[in-house]
């Protein structure tokens, strides 16, 4: 047996700084309002300036990368749709007419779409040369998971350092990764179950929009590959044997991102499960990262307990695609507006609360 190449991550710098931290929590005490009169949008500035080590957080250049790739473990029905809609989604991503294409517009945030696996030659379409098209395509959708690992471990390799490669070199300071792909509910419930030890039952949900039928067949089907996989355990081994090309290539960016001290505001169920694999893989990714909302896949749940993590918004939403993501974006913005532009107590010639 060939010796498997592992994955080597780089450096995730610690944000840890208590002193850092008092200033930040003083400048917001300070500011012409009620302490904690402002709620999450405080604690929310207070991250932020931790995230960049300074007491003036501020976002640059903001930019959305959508992860793209199918499933081969979709041949067994695990959706609701068939697998040629990646394909077709992605066209839809670059004729800007998807949610997160408006929210992205609206927003102003530079958005482009990242081929990570998807079933379709594009360089024989007429979207070869679009400018929104990144080309890291590892092969023609994952493998079927039930009867083989998702990736052999040279393409899961492959995946995470392209998905680094995407970031390296990109402009601005904040991260949201988002995903197209028929299937992947089922690749991040499986990541989920293994690495989290939970129950497949905890870690399943509807998707795209399963029947009661459906969803049963689908949890039979899981309930076999994890099963088929037993002996994955390790991080790499487990997103290798259950994982999906966008999901491996998303947690290669967010490790990079995270070692070059960029925001990482986190999406849903899939973006979190990568989010997940990422910090197995290079541990301290998390701290940089802001949920920016709780999403209805019932193991979104179970992926926040696992990170420590509070979402920002509960809209009922299960998209996917970055658009919690979107949405919750201008909530940083306000953040940071917060504690550097609003007056403090004496730069208003306000008095402070009585002691």
């Amino acid at each position: 047996m060939i010796a498997l190449t592992k994955f080597t991550a780089p450096a995730i710098p610690n944000i840890d700084n208590n002193d850092l931290r008092q200033q930040l929590q003083q400048i917001i005490d300070l500011k012409t309002k009620p302490l904690g009169a402002l709620g999450r949008l405080e604690s929310l500035a207070l991250q932020l300036g931790m995230i960049q080590g300074t007491t003036t957080p501020q976002i640059d250049q903001p930019q959305i990368r959508v992860f793209a790739a199918n499933h081969g473990l979709t041949k067994h029905g695990t959706s609701a749709f068939p697998s040629a809609v990646t394909a077709q989604m992605v066209y839809n991503f670059l004729q800007g007419g998807a949610a997160i294409n408006v929210l992205a517009r609206q927003h102003n945030i530079e958005l482009k779409v990242v081929d990570a696996g998807v079933d379709t030659d594009f360089s024989n379409s007429a979207f070869k040369d679009h400018p929104q098209l990144l080309d890291y395509k590892v092969r023609y959708g994952s493998r079927d998971a039930l009867t083989e690992p998702a990736m052999t471990e040279a393409e899961c390799l492959v995946a995470l350092e392209s998905g680094m490669k995407v970031v390296q070199n990109m402009a601005g300071n904040l991260l949201i990764v988002g995903e197209m792909g028929i299937g992947n509910t089922s690749a991040a419930s499986l990541l989920l179950a293994r690495l989290g030890d939970l129950s497949l039952a905890d870690c399943i949900g509807r998707g795209t929009g399963l029947d009661d039928a459906g969803l049963q067949h689908k949890a039979n089907i899981l309930t076999q590959v994890l099963e088929r996989h037993s002996k994955a355990r390790a991080p790499f081994d487990v997103l290798a044997a259950l994982g999906g090309l966008e999901i491996a290539m998303m947690a290669g960016a967010l490790i990079q991102a995270a070692s070059e001290r960029r925001i990482l505001l986190i999406d849903g169920f899939i973006a979190s499960s990568a989010l997940l694999v990422a910090e197995r893989l290079a541990p301290g990714v998390a701290q940089y990262a802001i949920f920016s909302h709780h999403s209805v896949e019932p193991g979104h749940a179970h992926l926040l307990k696992l990170l420590n993590a509070e979402p920002l918004l509960n809209m009922g939403m299960r998209l996917g695609e970055g658009s919690g993501a979107a949405l919750a974006y201008p909530l940083l913005q306000s953040a940071c507006a917060i504690i550097n532009e609003m007056a403090s107590f004496n730069d208003a010639g306000i008095s402070e609360q009585s002691k």
